[in-house]
């Protein structure tokens, strides 16, 4: 895969009809409600940012967006259920290997930005904690290589699911949509400043911040005991051993 042989859009039919099947799901299974719709651009190029603490995030997004939104994703999901796992390769996520360089992904990610679509990514990669972690700089890079305006995301309730199903209860579930910021430029020498990646990661980070219960916000909260406690949550699982 390279950036000129995936078209944006692609998948249309199936991915309508998920699309409609997720929300349908959401709102029967759970109170469901999404905040915000007037911050969602008319059209892109976006990238959309959320927090990631549930299997379920990229779903939930999915479900709550207009746009036939491209999605990155892990190429192993190892907290998530096999229905999970399904309904990502038909909906055909574009996969990531975690703690490498995935260049056939990247450049099919700035291929659907520069045809002014509309990409979804979790700049933490990963959710194997459910409080704020700071970014990778694949979001910061992805966002200051193709200057795609970001619309921050912030999910909420979505590990409560399951658990809340099984005692017999419909869990409480927002999407809330923040202001779109951006796009930004790192340098004429190129976008790999990793300096002014990181800082673009936390802007990221702390929009998507103001989004989320306090409690939630993790290394981007007021409280120093939350702050601290993410700290300790930040190490990423994959650094010195991506995923095969």
């Amino acid at each position: 895969m390279n950036d000129m042989t995936i078209t944006y859009p692609r998948r249309k039919v199936i991915r309508t009809i998920l699309r409609q099947l997720i929300r349908v799901a959401f709102q029967v299974l759970s109170d469901f409600s999404i905040e915000g719709r007037e911050n969602l651009p008319k059209e892109g190029p976006l990238l959309v940012i959320g927090n990631h603490f549930s299997f379920l995030d990229p779903v939930a997004v999915i479900g709550s967006v207009p746009y036939p939104i491209e999605y990155l994703g892990g190429l192993r999901m190892p907290n998530a259920p096999q229905s999970v796992i399904w309904l990502a390769k038909l909906y055909g996520f574009l996969p990531v290997r975690r703690g490498s360089i995935s260049r056939d992904t990247l450049y099919a990610s700035r291929a659907v930005l520069q045809s002014k679509g509309v990409l979804g990514i979790f700049p933490e990669a990963g959710n194997w904690t459910s409080v704020l972690r700071p970014a990778r700089p694949g979001a910061a890079y992805l966002a200051s290589s193709t200057r795609a305006k970001i619309l921050p995301v912030g999910l909420d309730g979505l590990t409560d699911l399951f658990p809340t199903l099984k005692r017999g209860k419909r869990a409480r579930i927002t999407v809330r949509f923040g202001k779109p910021f951006g796009p930004f430029f790192v340098s004429e020498r190129g976008e790999t400043d990793r300096n002014r990646l990181e800082e673009i990661g936390h802007e990221m980070m702390r929009e998507i911040a103001l989004l989320l219960p306090s409690e939630k916000r993790g290394f981007y909260s007021d409280d120093p005991a939350v702050r601290e406690f993410a700290a300790m949550q930040a190490v990423y699982p994959w650094d010195g051993k991506p995923e095969e």
